[in-house]
């Protein structure tokens, strides 16, 4: 089997209002869909994503200029693939747009892989479960006042979560407390709850904010502090009953691997698209299994589904809806707050290029 044809668009999906985190402010969720055709008639889909349609086209570009070494290969050669895709960006770093410009060639490939197989691809990684445990993270922004963080949470119970995540930051410690109450007085002690600072705030700022949330019997306090901070971190991991969590903006296993050694965080956040695809992704998670420490992969939950599913260290999918419009197929949430996974082979999720028409750009 050899890759024939590579292919490209882009899309911006709209959100309903602008969402604001301690560090961003979001206004549109930009989408780059790739696929690969190959001599067999099978198809292989991957994304890219950026808040930012100009940003993306650059990711865009980067992944087109990789175009030489793809076509003609074997899909199912990922290990060579991907370390030869990572050398040919060599000189622009292992980090940052040369990664993310991996990630959607590496989801397309083991897409045909699992398709190749006739089967999903948590099976052929090594299925350790059959329902995967989610946590509701597309609402309880910082742009949301009380009323709203409340009335949003008593939508994600009726949607049968039974986890949900809060974003916190803001300038006064006094009103992310108040904003924990809120959501915390609405869902009860018996639905887990998490709390995220999207990295906005200073080592003494997260102490004391941190000292204040135990009471809350929090999952877990995520990116109090930039990811660079480590020891940060790790004065906060030792000060902290409640655990830290972070790793969602480290590239690769190398990133991950330091946070590991030197930033003490106790629950590890890897990316998709910052770890280059599911080649890399599936190292760091088993590199953390061995270190005992837990994982719960960021966002993109459709292709997240199958880390969870094949990872025993895995604990918790984020849900992110963001991306739910790209694809034919739905997830469902069943009333223990687990998803299902899919059926189908390789991802088992395809975009709907017809409902998509009207969102993309050219």
């Amino acid at each position: 089997m050899r890759i024939t044809e590579m292919e490209t668009a882009l899309v911006e999906l709209p959100l309903q209002e602008p969402l604001r985190t301690a560090i961003h402010e979001i206004r549109s969720v930009c989408c780059f869909l790739l696929t690969l055709r190959t001599d067999e008639g099978l198809v292989g889909e991957g994304y890219g994503f950026s808040f930012h349609m100009d940003r993306l086209r650059t990711i865009r570009d980067f992944t087109l200029t990789l175009r030489p070494l793809v076509i003609g290969r074997d899909p199912h050669d990922t290990e060579r693939l991907w370390t030869d895709l990572l050398r040919g960006l060599n000189f622009y770093g292992q980090a940052g747009v040369a990664v993310l410009a991996i990630n959607p060639i590496d989801l397309a490939c083991w897409d045909i892989v699992g398709k190749a197989a006739n089967a999903p691809l948590y099976r052929l990684f090594g299925a350790c479960r059959d329902r995967v445990p989610a946590y509701a993270s597309g609402g309880l922004w910082l742009s949301a006042d009380l009323d709203q963080l409340r009335r949003e949470a008593e939508g994600f119970l009726a949607q049968n979560f039974k986890a949900m995540k809060l974003r916190l930051g803001s300038k006064r410690w006094q009103d992310d407390i108040a904003r924990v109450e809120a959501v915390r007085d609405v869902i009860g002690a018996d639905i887990a709850l998490m709390v995220d600072a999207n990295q906005g705030l200073e080592p003494p700022h997260a102490l004391k904010l941190g000292r204040e949330l135990e009471r809350f019997d929090l999952v877990w306090f995520e990116e109090p502090l930039p990811t660079w901070c480590d020891d940060g971190h790790r004065a906060l991991a030792a000060a902290l009953d409640v655990p830290i969590a972070s790793g969602e903006t480290e590239y690769l296993a190398s990133g991950i691997r330091r946070m590991a050694e030197h930033a003490g965080i106790d629950i590890f956040m890897p990316d998709l698209q910052r770890m280059g695809g599911y080649t890399e992704m599936r190292r760091v998670c088993q590199y953390l299994a061995v270190r005992n420490q837990p994982v719960s992969p960021h966002i993109f939950s459709e292709h997240s589904l199958h880390i969870c599913a094949s990872s025993p260290n895995a604990t918790w999918l984020e849900h992110m809806p963001w991306f739910a419009a790209l694809f034919r197929e739905k997830m469902t949430i069943d009333p223990d707050g687990m998803i299902g996974l899919p059926t189908g082979p390789g991802i088992g999720f395809t975009f709907d290029h017809d409902k998509l028409e009207k969102y993309r750009v050219e």
